[in-house]
């Protein structure tokens, strides 16, 4: 019959079907040591001190023939805990001694009757921790008027007492409580139905639709005048790290609650002058929310491999090479353990850690030294990398093959490192400062309203930029709620985190002189 396929035929689809089969399963044996992996195994990137290092026979231009090696000796003594670290971590806060001391009529000696005197002291040290407490603070504000024109004139004039403006007019919110909620959710990421039953047990039923509404106003009137100053500030650097994460806003117009909402992420670089880390929230993750972020900014721009940065124009992309370092550990990490060592996605590693390993040795460098050094040592190591890459082959959907598209299709901005010294050669900054709104999530889940979610990127933005700067966030965010309802808009710029005139109680490892003073109670 004509349509009878021939053995041969038949032979040669079977074997097209076996090879299918056996890469799928292999696929899918890569997937589950890699799970197993992520589940069980440490999730600290940190490459295995035994795996062989591929360029140990290489003559790399960072050879120094007449250093001497280093001499190795046997500790056989156990290392003393260094003295005075108590002492030193205990200095920055305030002491309270307690004397104790024998009564009057024991103060004489047993064998003689003679007085006794002190000779000393011995002192033992408790850190002692003191409970927020709730307590109501009257404003009375003093009304003044003539007793002579109350009997006398047609009018009487009435001067009152200067009082400062409430930081929420005809509220019980007060500076420091409303510092304290956001502290409490945007540091120590406690969500606000935690911290209506912490108020409870304080003596006060503050609802959490109280406290979110406190949120919400106060980083509307006083908290967005300071954001958008270091929005404005942010985009007149050079270099920019940028991320993105996303956030589940319930109540969104015409969207539903499971809708994937984001939260993106821009900041400066480790060289600026000061910190500034700027949050905001948008429905999507499309490209025109940084491209209108980012409109007046033109400089360098650190991203991961998200193909929406690559469209932004007037901004040169700078790649990751952390991302594209854990497409080969999870390759790596895919394989069985016995075909690890020599494989090519563990000579894939090294070639990553090997550029690290440069950078480490940058570290002090100035700009210029910095560009001068990668130009002669990084970079060629860097296209021998993607060289070797281009030579290989492995199948589409195995993690090698996912790792060997991704280092084709981002050569072009991993390579933009080499374009100035100021540049990082990963984005770790940005994922690092974006961490915080990632642990908080795990904690309050979601956003109500986009009020709310909006709210959130503000109060983020003041206290990881405060941190950043060495700022206490309590204090911080007190003091901005004390002074920015009594002044013009021309003297923000004294209370951004950055200045100068920021007072130092609020400054990190500072406290207030009066805070410091011993004050010394006797027990007899």
């Amino acid at each position: 019959m004509e349509n009878t396929k021939k053995w041969y035929e038949i032979i040669a689809e079977k074997d097209a079907r076996i090879a299918e089969l056996e890469a799928l399963v292999k696929h899918y044996e890569e997937m589950f040591r890699l799970s197993q992996s992520r589940r069980f195994g440490a999730s600290r990137e940190k490459t295995n001190p035994n795996q062989m290092s591929f360029f140990v026979n290489e003559p790399e231009p960072t050879a120094d023939v007449e250093m001497k090696e280093p001499e190795y000796e046997e500790i056989k003594y156990k290392r003393r805990k260094r003295k005075g670290k108590r002492k030193e971590d205990l200095s920055a806060l305030p002491v309270e001694t307690i004397e104790y001391t024998l009564p009057e009529d024991e103060q004489f000696c047993a064998e003689c009757d003679e007085p006794l005197h002190v000779m000393g002291h011995e002192i033992r040290r408790e850190i002692m921790i003191i409970p927020a407490q709730v307590k109501v603070v009257e404003h009375k504000q003093a009304v003044y008027s003539c007793r002579n024109c109350e009997t006398e004139a047609d009018h009487v004039p009435i001067v009152k007492a200067v009082v400062p403006e409430p930081v929420i007019s005809g509220s019980l919110a007060s500076p420091s409580a409303v510092a304290h909620i956001m502290t409490q959710k945007f540091v120590m990421s406690s969500p606000l139905y935690r911290q209506e039953k912490e108020w409870g047990w304080y003596g006060y039923p503050l609802s959490r639709q109280t406290m979110s509404n406190w949120v919400i106003r106060c980083s509307d009137d006083w908290l967005m005048p300071i954001y958008e100053k270091m929005r404005l500030k942010l985009l007149e650097s050079d270099v920019l790290h940028a991320d993105e994460t996303t956030l589940q806003v319930l109540i969104e117009p015409d969207r539903d609650a499971q809708t994937k909402s984001y939260m993106w992420l821009y900041r400066t670089s480790g060289d600026a002058d000061y910190s500034i880390i700027i949050y905001e929230y948008q429905e999507t993750r499309a490209a025109v929310h940084p491209e209108t972020f980012l409109a007046s900014f033109n400089g360098y721009l650190h991203t991961d491999g998200y193909q929406a940065y690559h469209t932004l124009s007037d901004i040169i992309i700078v790649g990751c090479w952390t991302h594209l370092r854990r497409k080969f550990e999870d390759a790596l990490k895919a394989l069985p353990v016995a075909d690890r060592l020599g494989s090519s996605a563990a000579k894939g590693e090294m070639f990553c850690n090997c550029l690290f390993n440069f950078e480490r040795k940058y570290i002090n460098l100035t700009h210029d030294e910095r560009y001068e050094k990668r130009l002669l040592e990084s970079k060629p190591m860097a296209e021998k990398f993607f060289t070797w890459a281009d030579s290989l082959d492995a199948l589409p959907k195995s993690k090698l093959g996912d790792a060997l598209t991704y280092t084709a299709n981002q050569r072009e901005w991993l390579m933009n490192v080499y374009l100035d010294g100021r540049l990082e050669l990963s984005n770790n900054r940005a994922e690092r400062s974006i961490k915080p709104f990632v642990i908080g999530r795990k904690n309050w889940l979601f956003c109500n309203t986009p009020e709310g979610a909006q709210a959130s990127a503000i109060v983020y933005s003041i206290i990881e930029t405060a941190i950043e700067n060495e700022l206490k966030p309590f204090k911080y965010l007190e003091f901005l709620f004390e002074r920015m309802p009594n002044i013009t808009t021309s003297e923000i710029d004294a209370l951004l985190p950055w200045s100068e005139e920021i007072p130092e109680y609020i400054k990190k490892h500072k406290i207030m002189k009066e805070q410091s003073s011993d004050g010394k109670k006797k027990i007899s």
